[in-house]
């Protein structure tokens, strides 16, 4: 059940970035040219394997606790950073996530830049947006991945869960050659957020040398908590009694 739940963490966030990073690339590959676009995603692709492929087996060569309490405190940075966006969205505190509107922006600054090739990339506008997408929507999700991997010594599944993740909405939104605006996205983010947060306070506590009761089931408890808390904080948030002040980050 551990491993289940630690899957579909990962395939959730890596469905979230790749709906992101697939509205910008859609809207330079449409508006500009697809072969300089393709290009960029290959680039952005090649560097987050590397990020992958260095720092997974660095992490692992840490002492057991000190690897289970930089994984911890990973995901715990990662988490709650989600589940706190998604609190805020949920209490309208902050603009749900908008993809057409982010796909109407993307277009319209793609079609009033200018074009000019560089090295052996015919447009170097949708080469570096593409790239700059794909990098910095999949860096995060990247580290997610080795820390899941590293806390599990389960690199090849986690990868896999990411993969069809990213396959799933490449596939959904090439045939569309739409942005995947009816995804719900925030819910997703919730549940990302929650889970890990769960892992991160369960790794970290171990790395610190808390023996939790009844070991991995003591998640459950955990998970219980978080999520708890997490609607609890919107319903105080949606009944604080005053106007929300919209939160831009």
């Amino acid at each position: 059940m551990t491993s289940l739940a630690l899957y579909v963490a990962v395939f959730l966030a890596c469905s979230v970035e790749a709906v992101e990073a697939l509205t910008i690339v859609l809207a330079v590959g449409v508006t500009r040219q697809w072969r300089s676009t393709w290009q960029g995603v290959a680039a952005g692709v090649a560097v987050l394997a590397v990020v992958v492929a260095v720092l997974g087996p660095a992490l692992t060569r840490l002492p057991i606790g000190v690897l289970r309490l930089v994984v911890g405190g990973l995901l715990l940075i990662f988490g709650l950073q989600w589940l706190r966006k998604a609190i805020l969205r949920a209490a309208r505190y902050k603009d749900l996530h908008d993809e057409e509107l982010a796909y109407r922006r993307e277009v319209a600054a793609a079609a009033a830049a200018g074009t000019r090739s560089r090295y052996a990339v015919a447009d170097w506008y949708a080469f570096v947006v593409a790239f700059k997408a794909v990098l910095l929507e999949g860096l995060e999700v990247a580290f997610i991945v080795v820390s899941f991997a590293a806390g599990r010594a389960a690199l090849g599944w986690v990868g896999v869960a990411a993969l069809a993740a990213i396959a799933v909405v490449v596939l959904v939104g090439v045939a569309v050659r739409r942005p995947l605006a009816r995804v719900p996205e925030n819910g997703m983010k919730f549940v990302v957020g929650t889970l890990l947060t769960t892992f991160g306070v369960f790794w970290a506590g171990e790395g610190a040398g808390t023996h939790w009761p009844a070991g991995e089931v003591f998640l459950l408890v955990i998970l219980g908590f978080v999520a708890l808390s997490a609607v609890g904080a919107v319903a105080a948030l949606r009944g604080a009694g005053r106007r929300p002040e919209r939160v831009s980050a």
